[in-house]
């Protein structure tokens, strides 16, 4: 019978119990870290908002001082895409922005003319997607 090497090495695995206490670990680590990345993501899409309806009004007050008005209530975002063919015809209308964004949550952006807090108001409804609500819920507009 051959005579083992008793300076190989041996071959272990883990155990159940070493097994279960890394899970544990890191399922303690997810527990504490996972809140904190959501909420980050909300905090993204709070800012991307912010920074879509800075850039619609960009786009609005070149309209405005393109075509000496606001588009109407009725023409609403999308005269900065396409001129508009109701309400007062812009006489020197130009393509403002290539594509009207929605929102971070996939809802369109509002336009109000005449506005509620302003001559005229831009804004995402939040991300419950309706009139009211706190933190994510609550509208985003051109007035904050």
């Amino acid at each position: 019978m051959p005579k083992l090497n008793s300076s190989a090495p041996r071959r272990r695995g883990f155990t159940l119990i070493e097994l279960m206490v890394v899970l544990v670990i890191i399922g303690v680590l997810a527990a504490l870290i996972v809140p904190n990345v959501l909420e980050r993501a909300d905090e993204a899409r709070v800012t991307a908002a912010h920074t879509d309806v800075n850039n619609l009004m960009q786009a609005l007050k070149l309209y405005k001082l393109d075509n000496q008005r606001y588009p109407s209530a009725e023409q609403g975002l999308q005269a900065l895409v396409t001129k508009p063919s109701v309400g007062a015809i812009p006489p020197r209308w130009k393509n403002y922005v290539d594509k009207l964004p929605n929102d971070p949550w996939g809802h369109p952006y509002q336009y109000a003319n005449p506005g509620l807090k302003g001559e005229i108001d831009v804004y995402s409804l939040g991300a419950d997607g309706a009139i009211g609500g706190e933190g994510k819920d609550a509208e985003i507009g051109s007035w904050q």
